[in-house]
């Protein structure tokens, strides 16, 4: 007897199937995956979304080609965790993506969707000044608008670039939480892969294993609970599980290369860029020309660091091995732009024509970029500056060049890459030395007020204030805005309630400053600054200084305290009173000196009646075990109290 099956309404599909003494997905779909109802529930404490399943695979085919896949599956519990739901996967050139798959499922783990084609947009990752980039991606996004669910991604990436291997981070963010995650290395024979561990669990690293004629390296994590986010920690990259893994030997585009050193990355690099530093002879004329009858080297330096600045402008060109190989110096001569690498190689040929040595280097730019690590020889940096040694210095000192601004004050790195290692690129392989360095002292902030008040609370202004050191970057680009501009951003960054901005200027420090800065006037009106209560009027001296405290931790603080911010703030108002208020009574002054640092704030009656509030900060680079937090946050909890101190000002008869 032959039973035919007619096709159900969908409405009809569950009675079937319960008729049949089962789930409907049983009979029409696949098993559920990933319900949410069997997570453990240590794994969502604290956790946005919680990696349920993430193996990445790097196969080593040769010297020149890898092959990277990933699969990973995520729960996205709040909107907090819903960046999850979206893939970003990188290509260009030198890496084709050979698949990218997805699948999204609800809450009980039943599937909902399966990314489609027209799913996948194509995007260019250019920087938006670019003249030439094939760096693009392919992007999609499954979010649902209902939580939670469980995103699914897969991909493959071959890469005829394997001067960079993976690094694997499988709890890359904060409220995270990783229920199982593997990472495999398959080599070839012939070839040895260098590998550094950095805080892994126990039971974390697979024993090597031969695979054919491979050898497997394997590290897999299970269970690993979401870490809170904690004021004045470190970097998540530096507290969480990581391995980080480089090639002993490589291959781009036919430029064969050894990485067991940084000398290898060094030579490698000076090689491909080799002989690109020849000038027109017209330009060469004109530089000895500029320089001529100059005998102060830095002076000399600087002649030609402007000149570069005044004729060039960065623009990034990068397709396939234009990555690393820069574009001839005379092409840049002709052209008037390059990218880092261009401008770079450009002025160290200027400075050629000039007499004196220069040295290209490779850095990790980028102002919340941590340094590199210094221990791990391999390809980290993504931008190049120019060290020159002054020869005829009377100690050793160098000159720094960022090349690819037109607007950098001669000799400042700032926060974009000071503070950290560069490489130098020399014929015979070079090291790692230390960029320019910007503690609390170079770290300035200087404020002068002066303050007017009237019997009914309302003010006018003067501010001046100088900024040095990395206090400077923030400002650095206001004097090249329109006035409107500039205005709107002071108003945001004034912690003022009422306040109308009358005048905005600003001037540079002298050129031969050694630390760079910039001194910001401003005047401005203040309604309602300090309105009488009865016969009182409350007002607090520290207009613009205010620290408010960090939070205190809920149970045991689980980072150490990292201060990477030094800083020196030095804060004088001067408060000028009416005939008809004099002070009733005066904060009393406040001394702290910590291993954090130092706080000072006083008022005082200066013999004119004008009142002056004097406020000192300074805080050094420093780091501390956990278990100085508290002390710490006593320390920020006094500051904040001193720093809400009113004054208390009385009405008179005069």
């Amino acid at each position: 007897m032959r039973t035919f099956l007619l096709p159900l309404a969908a409405g009809c599909t569950t009675a079937l199937a319960l008729l049949l003494g089962g789930p409907a997905h049983a009979a029409y779909g696949p098993a559920p995956k990933y319900a949410v109802a069997t997570l453990p529930a240590p794994l969502r404490e604290n956790a946005h979304a919680v990696v349920r399943r993430h193996e990445e695979t790097l196969t080593v085919k040769s010297v020149g080609r890898t092959v990277e896949t990933v699969r990973r599956a995520v729960t996205v519990l709040d909107e907090a965790g819903a960046r999850w739901a979206t893939e970003l996967v990188y290509y260009s050139s030198l890496n084709s993506i050979s698949y990218f798959r997805g699948s999204v499922y609800d809450a009980d783990g039943r599937l909902l969707r399966q990314l489609r084609a027209a799913d996948i947009h194509d995007i260019s990752l250019s920087d938006g000044f670019s003249l030439a980039t094939d760096a693009r991606g392919r992007v999609a996004d499954l979010s649902q608008p209902s939580y939670p669910y469980t995103v699914e991604f897969e991909y493959e990436v071959v890469s005829d670039n394997p001067l960079f291997y993976s690094t694997w981070r499988p709890q890359p963010v904060e409220q995270l939480s990783v229920e199982q995650a593997s990472f495999k290395v398959l080599m070839p024979a012939g070839l040895k892969l260098r590998y550094q561990e950095l805080r892994l669990p126990p039971g974390t690293t697979q024993a090597p294993r031969a695979q054919g004629s491979q050898e497997v390296y394997e590290w897999q994590v299970h269970d690993l609970t979401a870490r809170e986010e904690e004021p004045d920690a470190p970097s998540v990259a530096d507290v969480t599980p990581t391995v980080l893994t480089a090639p002993t030997e490589f291959e781009v585009e036919g430029h064969a290369g050894r990485l067991n050193s940084w000398a290898d990355l060094s030579r490698w690099t000076y090689e491909l860029n080799a002989g690109r530093d020849a000038l027109p002879p017209a330009l060469q004329a004109r530089i000895a020309t500029l320089v001529q009858g100059e005998t102060d080297e830095r002076a000399r330096i600087r002649k030609v660091y402007e000149f570069l600045q005044a004729n060039t402008r960065y623009v990034s060109i990068q397709l396939g091995l234009g990555g690393w190989q820069t574009f001839p110096a005379a092409s840049v001569a002709a052209n008037g732009y390059g990218d880092c690498k261009a401008l770079t190689n450009y002025c160290k040929a200027l400075l050629g024509a000039a007499g004196i040595t220069a040295h290209a280097a490779l850095v990790r730019a980028g102002s919340d970029e941590q340094d590199i690590r210094t221990e791990f020889p391999s390809s980290q940096f993504n931008h190049v500056v120019l060290c020159v040694p002054l020869a005829k210095s009377a100690r050793p000192d160098t000159v720094w060049l960022e090349c690819t601004s037109q607007s950098n004050p001669f000799g400042y790195m700032g926060g974009f890459t000071g503070n950290r290692h560069a490489l130098l690129l020399l014929p015979e392989g070079g090291r790692l030395v230390a960029t320019p360095r910007y503690g609390a002292p170079e770290n300035r902030r200087e404020r002068r007020a002066e303050v007017y008040l009237d019997a009914q609370g309302n003010a006018t202004a003067t501010l001046r204030t100088l900024r040095t050191g990395l206090e400077y970057d923030a400002v650095s680009e206001l004097p090249n805005l329109d006035p409107a501009e500039q205005k709107k951003h002071i108003s945001n960054r004034l912690p003022l309630a009422n306040f109308t901005l009358t005048k905005v200027a600003f001037r540079p420090t002298p050129p031969g400053a050694a630390i760079p800065g910039l001194t910001e006037n401003l005047a401005l009106t203040l309604p309602a600054l300090a309105p009488p209560s009865g016969r009182r009027v409350f007002l607090t001296p520290n207009l613009l200084s205010r620290w408010s405290a960090p939070a205190g931790t809920v149970g045991e603080r689980q980072t150490d305290l990292w201060l990477d911010h030094a800083l020196t703030h030095t804060d004088t108002v001067r408060l000028h009173l009416p005939a008809s208020l004099r002070p009733e009574q005066l904060p009393a002054p406040v001394q702290l000196s910590t291993p954090f640092g130092t706080y000072s704030s006083q008022l005082q009656t200066l013999p004119d009646g004008t009142i002056q509030y004097i406020r000192h900060l300074q805080l050094p680079r420093t780091r501390f075990a956990r278990t100085e937090y508290p002390a710490y946050l006593e320390f920020r909890r006094k500051i904040s109290a001193a720093d809400k101190a009113q004054l208390v000002l009385l009405k008179t008869d005069a």
